[in-house]
């Protein structure tokens, strides 16, 4: 990606050069007249995990349901991008193939994305709604295990940020392909290799605290109560800030509440749906 390309995407004005929209593989169902909804997985899932949720969406909604970017069967690209390139990609497919506001439902990572997209003056205007299971994006409490894996990272860069090009570069390359450095990687960043290793990294680093106030659109939150992804606290700081927002604890579910607890999930959804519009 070329330097001004970049500092587009950062600005949340463009997409990848390298990557557009038409390489998102997208499924829709519903009728074209009825109110638009567009469903964005989190990482390491795909379109297919959310089709429920179009399925049950259907009757009243035109659903659309993608692949992010290195999932599914949408390719990888072949540069690192962030959340404000995502977020171009989705306004890319909600101006080209949906043409009005939309309802996001996002889980996780795709939560993620929503929350950028609806605190940003760019996209505002492109969304109605947020359904947001575990949306990743504020700031985790870490555990001493986090700080001692880091520790750990930090000892092992040090020879290599000593040692002069390009022998660094080669150096840290090396590395991050060791199996010492993988060793200290979460499960989904050894589950992943090549550029969307570096994209993995980029996406769970980037930090929505400081932008979830300027959301003004209605949000419904599901957490599920035995989610170890994304905590309690990390909940209440978005329904807290956010505006206009609420949330619903699913019972006896994890990271996939959606999935655990379907049925309170999507009777919470229409409900909201319904009465916000």
């Amino acid at each position: 990606m070329s330097s001004e390309s970049s500092s587009q995407a950062q600005n949340g004005a463009a997409a990848p050069g390298s990557y557009g929209a038409e390489m998102l593989r997208r499924t829709i169902t519903g009728n074209a007249s009825t109110p638009p909804v567009l469903l964005l997985h989190g990482w390491g899932s795909s379109a297919a995990n959310m089709a429920p949720i179009a399925q049950a969406l259907a009757s009243d909604y035109r659903v659309m349901s993608i692949d992010l970017p290195g999932h599914g069967h949408s390719p990888a690209p072949t540069e690192v991008i962030g959340v404000p390139e995502h977020a171009a990609l989705v306004k890319e497919i909600i101006d080209t193939h949906i043409g009005k506001p939309v309802t996001i439902v996002g889980h996780s990572n795709g939560g993620r994305i929503a929350l950028y997209m609806a605190s940003h003056p760019l996209y505002k205007p492109l969304i109605r709604h947020l359904v947001l299971v575990s949306p990743s994006g504020v700031t985790p409490n870490r555990s001493v295990g986090y700080y001692a894996r880091r520790t750990i990272a930090n000892m092992l860069k040090a020879p290599f940020r000593l040692a002069p090009e390009p022998l660094r570069a080669y150096g840290l390359d090396w590395l991050r392909h060791s199996l010492a450095w993988r060793a200290l990687g979460s499960s989904d960043y050894r589950a992943v290799e090549g550029v969307m290793r570096s994209v993995f990294v980029r996406m769970v680093t980037y930090r929505l605290d400081e932008r979830v106030q300027e959301i003004d659109v209605p949000v419904l939150l599901f957490r599920g109560d035995r989610d170890t992804a994304i905590s309690q606290r990390q909940m209440e700081y978005l329904v807290h800030t956010i505006p206009d927002a609420g949330l619903v604890v699913l019972e006896n579910a994890g990271h996939y509440g959606y999935m655990d607890d379907f049925a309170t999930f999507i009777a919470a959804t229409r409900h909201f749906l319904k009465t916000t519009c």
